[in-house]
């Protein structure tokens, strides 16, 4: 695991990634096995997370995707919480403290935090990719930097 918050190497940190998730991906086009092993990858690897993974747009509502964490709520509405107004706007949101967003959908109570990236492929959106911590503040606006550059490592490797 890097340490991103602590090391000061935030964005050489999420240099390192970048390359491994690269060779991670590297060979396999598959959506849901790309989606799964990037969900892995990230749980595993970025610290003070409780949940990683992906909601898909479904007809205009994020169904449940690929994912590594405690249980999850299965269907979100466009413009509904974090995912869904990522979903909605097409842009990324970093929320310090989930229980100050409007709308905030609880799925887990002991998430605090959340960044969450809209997946846009040709054009359309594929669905999001939503990270959550315990930690309130957890994500800066380098992990953001990072984690858009890791979404479009997998966009790039992967058919959808």
């Amino acid at each position: 695991m890097i340490d991103l918050q602590n090391t000061g190497a935030g964005l050489e940190g999420y240099g390192l990634l970048a390359a491994q998730l690269e060779s991670l991906l590297a060979d396999e086009k598959d959506f849901i096995a790309n989606a799964a092993q990037f969900s892995a990858f990230l749980y595993s690897q970025i610290d003070d997370l409780n949940w990683a993974g992906f909601y898909l747009n479904r007809d205009e509502e994020l169904v449940l995707g690929p994912f590594q964490g405690q249980i999850a709520c299965v269907r979100i509405p466009f413009g509904r919480g974090v995912c869904g107004a990522a979903a909605q706007s097409l842009q990324t949101q970093r929320v310090e403290d989930v229980h100050e967003f409007p709308g905030h959908i609880a799925c887990d109570s002991a998430s605090n935090s959340e960044l969450v990236v809209p997946l846009v492929k040709e054009g359309r959106l594929i669905g999001v990719l939503d990270l959550d911590s315990p930690k309130v503040g957890r994500f800066s606006e380098q992990d953001q930097a990072g984690i858009e550059q890791l979404a479009a490592i997998f966009l790039k490797a992967t058919d959808c």
